[in-house]
């Protein structure tokens, strides 16, 4: 940057009160433009390209904060906070932190709140897998999760051991974050999916050659930092992770947490596994502060979607001095994705709920028994229902259950299959008469 400076010394002290240069500039700050694009803006409205980027450099430069965690040769992360992503934070903090509601201002029901987190963890686990690579379907990811049946191959093996992990992470919220609980975060990730059993549960050492390539033409695209400075990164990370700030130092909790994701998949601690490993921490993080809404968001299902964005903001970062910012800009992205996306299908949700329990109401053909479990089904369409199940939660006869849902069943309400020596009931075409489109 000094050489174009002194290059161009007659063009900046010109450009600084050129209202072209001063426009262009607000747009880069807005969006955060990298050299990479704003060379080619800044060409289309015949700016001096070089210019343009040492103006907005040095406009960067004053707001810039740094971090206590690092790149390559030591350069701290840097960052700053953008208008549109404090307006994000601060959405954040009112719906994710608080009570997210519906239009009638209901939060989430409690009946619906477990319902709602499993729905999410299964997301999750497959979309994070997927990320990495995991040979499976979705539907069939599902079924697996659902019925708690054992994986069949290494992809399904992947997603059962991110559900796990984030069961561990739900469970060890309150946990202080210490390099052991990351190391054994990365095991239950990889258990019994990577071709050298033997890395799973450790770190990478100065043997272990990895580096971040291309996946179709394997250039490498990021050469992690030597093994031998893992141990004092992770302790940095930790010490990072479980400091409180005092007011005049204060981090958000969420650039924080996008922080240490950026950290975790730069210093690639593990042979394998460090992508999920560092969105696990992410979620760890947030739920550690609080944040307890993050449980229904599979934020890896809105990446997987967007994963290009989520590789170039992580180059764009390293590229330009360390400046997360771009980082920061598309997790920020993500989360309102997942926010808004929260929001609408929890108004349908209850719309819905609302709408069938009038019209089951209104239905005299239907007992009681009945009416609940085509709720069951509307709030759930995964959901499967036994006679025994139907049985004992209405603490009826055996064929008293059994006739309850073959009525269903003859309506038109519910599709019976056998299974082994017994039936199993899942949501009939009739129900669409029910739910709403």
């Amino acid at each position: 940057m000094g050489r174009i400076l002194v290059e161009h010394e007659e063009d900046l002290s010109s450009a600084w009160s050129d209202p072209k240069y001063g426009e262009l500039i607000k747009k880069a700050d807005h969006e955060w433009l990298h050299w990479d694009k704003l060379r080619f803006v800044a060409r289309e409205r015949g700016l001096k390209p070089e210019v343009a980027w040492a103006l907005l450099a040095f406009s960067r430069r004053s707001r810039y904060r740094t971090l206590p965690l690092r790149g390559h040769d030591d350069a701290q992360l840097r960052y700053v906070v953008p208008d549109r992503v404090q307006r994000e934070l601060m959405l954040t903090d009112q719906e994710l932190a608080g009570a997210i509601a519906a239009p009638e201002e209901h939060p989430i029901q409690p009946s619906l709140r477990d319902r709602f987190i499993i729905r999410a963890f299964h997301e999750e686990a497959i979309a994070s897998s997927m990320l990495e690579g995991a040979a499976t379907t979705r539907a069939q990811a599902k079924e697996m999760l659902r019925r708690d049946r054992k994986p069949r191959n290494r992809g399904e093996q992947m997603v059962l051991n991110n559900y796990r992990a984030i069961n561990f992470i739900r469970e060890h919220r309150a946990t202080p974050l210490t390099p052991d609980f990351i190391v054994e975060l990365q095991h239950i990730l990889t258990k019994d999916t990577l071709d050298h059993p033997e890395q799973s549960g450790r770190l990478r050492t100065n043997t272990d050659r990895v580096v971040v390539a291309d996946q179709y033409d394997y250039e490498v695209m990021h050469t992690p930092p030597p093994a031998g400075e893992l141990p004092e990164r992770l302790s940095m990370l930790c010490k990072f992770a479980n400091y409180t700030e005092s007011e005049a130092e204060f981090i958000h909790p969420v650039v924080k947490a996008i922080a240490m994701h950026f950290q975790i998949a730069f210093d690639h601690p593990f042979c394998d596994g460090n992508g999920r490993t560092a969105r696990a921490l992410f979620y760890w993080f947030l739920l550690n502060k609080g944040y307890w809404l993050f449980e229904y968001l599979p934020i890896s299902r809105l990446i997987y979607r967007r994963a290009r964005g989520y590789f170039r903001a992580f180059l764009l970062a390293e590229t330009d001095g360390f400046d997360i910012t771009y980082f920061i800009n598309y997790n920020a992205r993500i989360i309102g994705f997942g926010r808004r996306d929260l929001k609408r299908y929890l108004a349908r949700k209850q719309f819905e709920l609302l709408h069938s329990r009038q019209l089951l109401a209104d239905n005299p053909d239907l007992n009681h028994r009945q009416r609940e479990a085509i709720t069951r089904l509307l709030r759930d369409p995964s959901h499967i229902i036994s006679i025994a199940d139907h049985q004992n939660h209405h603490r009826v006869s055996y064929p008293t259950a059994r006739s309850d849902l073959l009525r269903l069943e003859e309506r038109g309400l519910l599709t019976r299959r056998v299974i082994g020596n017994r039936f199993e009931f899942t949501g009939g075409p009739g129900l669409s008469e029910i739910n709403l489109p």
